[in-house]
């Protein structure tokens, strides 16, 4: 044999061959797998320690340099404050138009009332000048604590609202959500006139609707003539200043609506005696009740309709699998998922019932006997009708006080309540 044949005898054991045992001694893989696994190996210690060497560089590429990452993390942390500052910026620049209107129309005008309620002043010269007389306190010490005509208005109108919304918020709100849950039923035909036709006369003018009543309600009106056809004799509605509950005690023979006696016309608070405080609204000022009902119970009916559409249907059915009946599919589904929307509703209710205005002023402007006088009315007439704005400011800003307070103890009565579980020992 030939030493050149020998070589590559030689080299050819060495490398081995396709599918025979090379020198690495193992079967069935190609001779070189010994040299790739080793090749592989060192490649991946190198790979490591590579990887530990770029753990503790920095961002500088040089390892543990204040310029690592430390300053990597600072930086990152700064970005999104900078941002959140720019977005702030940029929020209150778009809403800066609505923040001037509002202060300029809503806001300037409250404290200059306010202010107006510490003096008083005719509205003939500027309020801010030396010629209007500061008197503090006198405004709001006229209608709490001394006795006179004015602490009697004040107190009838009061009373006359008290009960105006007493009335007409529960009304109201029954009747929007008994009109929601008939226009929500599937198979009712005609859904959308029906909706139409309920919501109709909350888009109506209210000075408009008032002027109809007026006809409506009149000795000779439409109502007492209906009234007669069943044998009852309708009363005189807008010159009757008897209160109807007053009325009802009379009618069981327990009081004399006409001449009260004993402890309830003997004692009084702010002017008014308490036979007058429990006398209820008068007939006057309940035709004023049913038109506020009549009016408003429209546009809370589309609230709770869309609060009823909102519920999920699948609430609905695992109660019906249950086998509740619709009482109990009322009480114990729908009401408590129209919590927050109830709570909505009364809120407004309450808001516009002690701000009535428009409807007094057209129906009755306090007449007959004051019994439709409102603390609204009394603002009004004692700025426009008698010159004296620091009263009527006064009145407005007790009406204001009154009205957070009551819808602050409105949503605390309607507050969720959770039961309190106990520390677990």
């Amino acid at each position: 044999m030939s030493p050149m044949s020998f070589r590559t005898t030689r080299t050819a054991r060495t490398r081995g061959t396709p599918g025979t045992p090379g020198a690495s001694g193992t079967s069935g893989t190609p001779g070189a797998s010994g040299t790739d696994a080793r090749t592989a190996s060192t490649t991946g210690r190198k790979t490591s320690r590579t990887d530990e060497s770029s753990r503790t560089t920095g961002s500088s590429g040089e390892p543990d340099t204040p310029g690592g990452t430390g300053s990597t993390a600072t930086s990152r942390a700064r970005a999104p404050r900078a941002g959140r500052r720019g977005e702030g910026a940029w929020g209150w620049l778009f809403v800066s138009p609505m923040v001037l209107i509002l202060g300029l129309f809503l806001v300037l005008p409250i404290l200059m009332a306010l202010w107006v309620s510490l003096l008083r002043w005719d509205g003939q010269s500027n309020p801010f000048s030396a010629q209007a007389d500061f008197v503090g306190l006198d405004n709001y010490r006229t209608l709490f604590t001394q006795d006179g005509l004015d602490r009697t208005l004040f107190a009838t109108a009061l009373r006359n609202n008290a009960y105006y919304v007493l009335l007409t918020v529960p009304l109201q709100t029954g009747l929007a959500l008994l009109l929601a849950l008939i226009v929500n039923q599937k198979l009712l035909r005609a859904r959308g006139a029906l909706r139409t036709a309920f919501f109709f006369p909350s888009v109506t003018s209210s000075i408009a609707v008032s002027t109809v009543f007026l006809f409506l309600f009149q000795g000779s009106g439409a109502v007492n003539t209906l009234l007669s056809w069943i044998g009852v004799k309708g009363p005189n509605w807008f010159a009757d200043s008897r209160g109807v509950l007053s009325l009802a005690l009379g009618g069981l023979g327990l009081v004399d609506p006409d001449r009260p006696t004993g402890a309830l016309a003997e004692h009084s608070f702010m002017g008014l005696s308490w036979f007058e405080w429990l006398s209820g609204p008068s007939v006057a000022m309940c035709t004023i009740i049913l038109l506020a009902v009549w009016t408003t119970s429209g546009t809370f009916m589309l609230i709770f309709l869309a609060a009823l559409q909102d519920i999920p249907r699948e609430l609905e059915e695992s109660a019906a699998l249950e086998g509740v009946n619709r009482f109990q599919m009322l009480r114990y589904v729908t009401l408590p998922a129209l919590r927050p929307v109830l709570f909505l509703v009364l809120t407004l209710g309450l808001i516009a019932t002690w701000q009535v205005f428009d409807q007094v002023y057209v129906m009755g402007q306090g007449a007959p006997g004051n019994t439709t006088l409102t603390p609204a009315f009394l603002s009004y007439s004692a700025g426009f009708d008698n010159a004296d704005f620091g009263q009527g400011a006064a009145i407005a800003f007790v009406l204001l006080v009154l009205i957070l307070c009551l819808t602050a103890f409105q949503r605390w009565a309607l507050r969720e309540r959770g039961t309190r579980t106990g520390r677990n020992r």
